[in-house]
């Protein structure tokens, strides 16, 4: 994976994978992961997604998203597919709270 693949959305929020996607859709997954951080009231978070596409056709698609999430030196690992990316995303999240 290239490091031009990383988005970064400031403090320990890190995004590997996300470039491909449409802008419409890169800032819907933007303003879920930033929401979720602020609900979590702690300024020492690092999280870190990565997106892969899964068994790509060209009628449907699966998103496979790894979540690694430091807390105050805990860490917390999650890993969802789905055909949903914004569904994915959002358990991948609840899995890592």
């Amino acid at each position: 994976m290239e490091e031009s693949e990383s988005i970064q959305l400031g403090g320990g929020i890190q995004l590997s994978g996300f470039g491909d996607l449409d802008p419409g859709t890169l800032v819907i997954v933007k303003k879920i992961v930033g929401n979720f951080v602020k609900k979590l009231d702690n300024s020492s978070v690092k999280l870190h997604l990565t997106l892969k596409p899964v068994h790509k056709t060209e009628q449907s698609q699966k998103y496979e998203i790894m979540g690694r999430m430091e807390v105050n030196n805990e860490v917390k690992r999650a890993e969802i597919v789905d055909f949903n990316l914004f569904f994915a995303l959002n358990k991948v999240l609840n899995k890592l709270k």
